[in-house]
Protein backbone atom coordinates (compact mmCIF):
# COMPACT_ATOMS: atom_id res chain seq x y z
CA UNK A 1 0.00 0.00 0.00
CA UNK A 2 2.97 2.27 1.27
CA UNK A 3 5.44 3.75 -2.05
CA UNK A 4 8.80 2.70 -2.51
CA UNK A 5 11.32 4.76 -1.49
CA UNK A 6 12.98 4.97 -4.86
CA UNK A 7 9.54 5.59 -6.40
CA UNK A 8 9.27 8.68 -3.65
CA UNK A 9 12.84 10.02 -4.48
CA UNK A 10 11.54 9.97 -7.78
CA UNK A 11 8.68 12.26 -7.42
CA UNK A 12 10.51 14.00 -5.59
CA UNK A 13 13.36 15.33 -8.03
CA UNK A 14 10.50 15.30 -10.63
CA UNK A 15 8.12 17.89 -8.76
CA UNK A 16 10.68 20.04 -6.53
CA UNK A 17 11.13 23.46 -7.39
CA UNK A 18 14.91 23.60 -6.51
CA UNK A 19 17.02 20.75 -5.65
CA UNK A 20 16.50 19.20 -1.88
CA UNK A 21 13.38 20.40 -2.03
CA UNK A 22 11.23 18.32 -0.30
CA UNK A 23 8.27 20.23 1.13
CA UNK A 24 7.04 22.24 -1.47
CA UNK A 25 3.02 21.89 -2.06
CA UNK A 26 4.05 20.49 -5.51
CA UNK A 27 5.77 17.17 -4.11
CA UNK A 28 3.42 16.88 -1.14
CA UNK A 29 0.44 16.47 -3.71
CA UNK A 30 2.30 14.51 -5.93
CA UNK A 31 3.56 12.37 -2.89
CA UNK A 32 -0.39 11.77 -2.17
CA UNK A 33 -1.29 11.27 -5.40
CA UNK A 34 0.61 8.24 -5.46
CA UNK A 35 -0.37 6.83 -2.03
CA UNK A 36 -3.87 7.97 -3.15
CA UNK A 37 -3.47 5.62 -6.11
CA UNK A 38 -1.95 2.56 -4.33
CA UNK A 39 -4.67 2.48 -1.86
CA UNK A 40 -6.99 2.81 -4.61
CA UNK A 41 -5.96 0.08 -6.28
CA UNK A 42 -5.94 -1.90 -2.69
CA UNK A 43 -9.88 -1.49 -2.41
CA UNK A 44 -10.20 -3.43 -5.72
CA UNK A 45 -9.52 -6.80 -3.58
CA UNK A 46 -10.38 -5.50 0.13
CA UNK A 47 -13.95 -4.36 -0.52
CA UNK A 48 -14.98 -4.11 3.40
CA UNK A 49 -11.28 -2.48 4.80
CA UNK A 50 -12.82 0.20 6.24
CA UNK A 51 -9.64 1.78 8.65
CA UNK A 52 -8.16 2.09 5.49
CA UNK A 53 -10.77 3.91 3.53
CA UNK A 54 -10.95 6.47 6.48
CA UNK A 55 -6.70 7.46 5.66
CA UNK A 56 -7.27 7.24 2.21
CA UNK A 57 -10.30 10.19 2.96
CA UNK A 58 -8.10 11.99 5.11
CA UNK A 59 -5.47 11.79 2.24
CA UNK A 60 -8.02 12.98 -0.24
CA UNK A 61 -8.88 16.12 2.25
CA UNK A 62 -5.06 16.83 2.40
CA UNK A 63 -4.29 17.08 -1.11
CA UNK A 64 -7.45 19.03 -1.61
CA UNK A 65 -6.04 21.49 0.30
CA UNK A 66 -3.35 21.53 -1.01
CA UNK A 67 -4.25 21.87 -4.67
CA UNK A 68 -6.20 24.86 -3.45
CA UNK A 69 -3.38 26.05 -1.49
CA UNK A 70 -1.50 26.32 -5.17
CA UNK A 71 -4.49 27.69 -7.06
CA UNK A 72 -4.46 30.14 -5.06
CA UNK A 73 -0.86 31.20 -5.59
CA UNK A 74 -0.61 30.46 -8.90
CA UNK A 75 -3.16 29.58 -11.18
CA UNK A 76 -0.80 28.24 -13.82
CA UNK A 77 1.26 26.30 -11.72
CA UNK A 78 -1.82 24.97 -10.60
CA UNK A 79 -3.44 24.05 -14.07
CA UNK A 80 0.50 22.06 -14.96
CA UNK A 81 0.05 20.30 -11.69
CA UNK A 82 -3.25 18.80 -12.09
CA UNK A 83 -2.93 17.79 -15.96
CA UNK A 84 0.91 16.48 -14.77
CA UNK A 85 -0.89 14.01 -12.29
CA UNK A 86 -3.84 13.49 -14.21
CA UNK A 87 -6.39 14.67 -11.13
CA UNK A 88 -9.75 15.59 -11.95
CA UNK A 89 -10.81 18.83 -11.19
Amino acid sequence: MSITGERKEALIEEFAQTKGDTGSPDVQVAILTERITNLTEHFKDHKKDNHSRRGLLKMVARRRKLLDYIKSKDVARYQALIKTLGVRR
